[in-house]
């Protein structure tokens, strides 16, 4: 087949680029006669790392990158888009493949196409994660071209699975899983000396116990709720735990909460034990996630919760929603609370900081479920999604 590629995500530094990186390169590894033709603007081609016989990069010049003009609180170019679809309407395509409906554009009539679309979130809470009633039209009318011009809609969980067939009313039979997986990146450090020189760099003092949470500083990961528990654990244990939390500070563009969550902490008095690192690479955040007592993410919902299961990836336990696949995909891997909890989170918290042969055990549980998971069986299902949608 020849396949086009949205891979304007290339660039994201959240989970949309991950996901576009991770399932696109094992697809070409995987490829035997397939040819694959990325589509990508400046910003994306800048980062584009992925080489082969059968990969034709193709640079579409754009004002704004797709994965910043699409942010929560900004609309489209019109004319970027209608670039990016001329661009696709000059190759000779048999499919076309966007690995996120995030930096979706209008394709040519006719094109069988495969969208991915990670969660129903936006849907289900979009006083939290889109700032206007603009941008929520525009998300609205976005996300309904892309499912009325796909042939089929790719996803990355059955729970998110469910949540999309609920909220768009979409048959059962259009919707393929395609489930993420931890970076070959993500494994447990077993050399101290290497824990130790990441947390000093985070700002952890010798001999701390920490949490950590990674991702995004949006309303709906309600680390508000997050730092409520923290204060009440801490009131619990003998010793105090530092909070490490860990994404980009000021290149995020999604709809932010940063102010909120600053504020949250100040009221529940726990500034002296909250890091704010920024973005880590994935080669220090490894160690940081190994030597953790537990990632934790108290999310609204999660479609897949990937931070998580890179976390599990290096041994460590989670603390996470139960609005998400995790207590599937991470059995016994963890303690799985109700989204806005704060009084079982804090439980959750003291539990596994007290408990240090539970803690140990669901950490190896946790490392065995994550082996399981691998973008090499994610990027077999987008290709068996992509055969289909040709038939």
């Amino acid at each position: 087949m020849r396949i086009g590629i949205d891979a304007t995500c290339w660039a994201n530094e959240r989970g949309y680029g991950r996901f576009t990186r991770e399932i696109v390169a094992a697809m070409v590894e995987q490829a035997g006669d397939d040819e694959f033709f990325c589509i990508l603007d400046e910003r994306a081609a800048s980062r584009f790392d992925l080489r082969g016989a059968n990969v034709t990069p193709v640079v579409v010049p754009q004002k704004i990158s797709p994965s910043q003009a699409a942010a929560a609180g900004s609309s489209r170019s019109v004319l970027d888009m209608l670039r990016l679809t001329r661009a696709v309407w000059r190759i000779p395509l048999d499919v076309f493949f966007s690995p996120t409906v995030y930096s979706y554009f209008p394709l040519p009539p006719g094109l069988p196409t495969v969208i991915t679309i990670h969660d129903a979130i936006a849907e289900r809470f979009a006083d939290l994660t889109l700032p206007d009633r603009r941008s929520r039209l525009f998300w609205r009318a976005k996300v309904g071209l892309a499912i009325r011009q796909a042939r089929l809609v790719l996803t990355v969980s059955e729970y998110a699975a469910r949540e999309i067939i609920a909220v768009h009313r979409l048959p059962r039979a259009r919707l393929r899983v395609a489930n993420e997986a931890p970076s070959a990146a993500y494994q447990p450090t077993r050399d101290p000396a290497m824990i130790a020189a990441a947390a000093a760099k985070a700002g952890i003092p010798p001999g701390a116990r920490w949490l950590i949470y990674v991702g995004g500083f949006n309303p709906h990961k309600r680390l508000d709720i997050l730092a409520r528990a923290h204060a009440a654990a801490t009131a619990e244990l003998s010793s105090p735990v530092i909070l490490l939390l860990v994404g980009t500070l000021d290149r995020d563009v999604f709809h932010g909460a940063q102010g909120a969550i600053r504020e949250a902490i100040r009221e529940s008095g726990i500034e002296a034990l909250v890091r704010w690192p920024g973005f880590v690479p994935d080669d220090e955040l490894r160690h940081l996630m190994s030597g953790a007592a537990a990632l934790v993410l108290p999310s609204a919902s999660e479609g897949f919760g990937l931070p998580a299961v890179e976390a599990a990836a290096c041994g460590t336990p989670v603390i996470a929603t139960t609005e998400s696949p995790l207590p599937d995909l991470l059995p016994g891997g963890g303690l799985f609370v109700p989204p806005g909890d704060a009084d079982a989170l804090a439980q959750a918290i003291v539990r596994l900081l007290s408990d240090e042969p539970a803690r140990r055990a669901m950490g190896i549980a946790a490392e065995r479920a994550a082996s399981r998971l691998t973008w090499d069986a994610g990027a077999r299902s987008a290709m068996a999604a992509l055969r289909e949608a040709v038939a």
